[in-house]
């Protein structure tokens, strides 16, 4: 088997694993190694790493989970990782693709408002880049830096939908408070399950909603009624 072209690296910054960072974590792990490429889940609790079904999926689609930190298993090649970071002053372009091996993530990127999660890592030392202005979930983030390192797409050539309004049902609407990659019929490009997940939640009207270990201002996404 050849090595991948690039492996991406989600630190997971939370105890738990909640439905909506699993959805977004399988789908990395799917999309990258159809590309070739290899994504690795670090930092994850031993206990998760051991009863967790989630992580056990996202391993059986061609992930690694690992307890361990990215400073630790890759410490001997720390120049060759890039911190995606909103707080970069440099934006991602597809020359950074011979600049670097290794594209790592903060395991939560769709905080809305943002919360400057990813300090945790910046502070470590590692090279950084943005994505551009807008908050995106992790999935997207990793497909937004694929599409640029991989196929050399620059990231204003990459098509994008803001903050989207998705129908739960026929009478309400949802507006996600995100960037995403739109497809090729013009709708945002989601994780497998997502949909349902978010119908689900809106069910309850938010107020014990699982997912909020993405996104601590959910009470953002505005839910219209016809």
């Amino acid at each position: 088997m050849s090595d991948p072209k690039y492996t991406f690296v989600v630190e997971h910054l939370d105890p738990e694993l909640g439905p909506w960072s699993a959805l977004e974590y399988k789908t990395i792990a799917k999309e990258s190694r159809q590309s070739g490429c290899h994504f690795v889940l670090s930092s994850v609790p031993q206990s998760l790493l051991e009863t967790s079904p989630d992580v056990k999926e996202l391993q059986s689609v061609g992930g690694e989970a690992r307890t361990d930190s990215i400073e630790t298993y890759y410490a001997h090649k720390k120049a060759k990782i890039c911190l995606l970071d909103p707080g970069a002053e440099q934006e991602l372009n597809p020359s950074d693709s011979q600049v670097f091996d290794v594209f790592l993530f903060g395991g939560i990127l769709g905080d809305d408002p943002p919360r400057d999660r990813t300090s945790e890592l910046r502070k470590k030392g590692f090279s950084g880049r943005r994505l551009g202005p807008k908050q995106m979930t992790t999935d997207t983030a990793v497909r937004v830096t694929r599409m640029v390192v991989l196929e050399q797409t620059p990231l204003e050539e990459i098509p994008y939908v803001d903050f989207p309004e998705l129908k739960l049902n026929e009478h309400e609407t949802t507006e996600m408070p995100f960037r995403y990659v739109k497809d090729k019929s013009g709708k945002p490009i989601m994780p497998e399950g997502m949909m349902d997940l978010i119908k689900a939640d809106a069910d309850k009207a938010f107020d014990d909603v699982e997912f909020v270990d993405e996104v601590a201002g959910l009470e953002e996404m505005n839910i219209g009624r016809a």
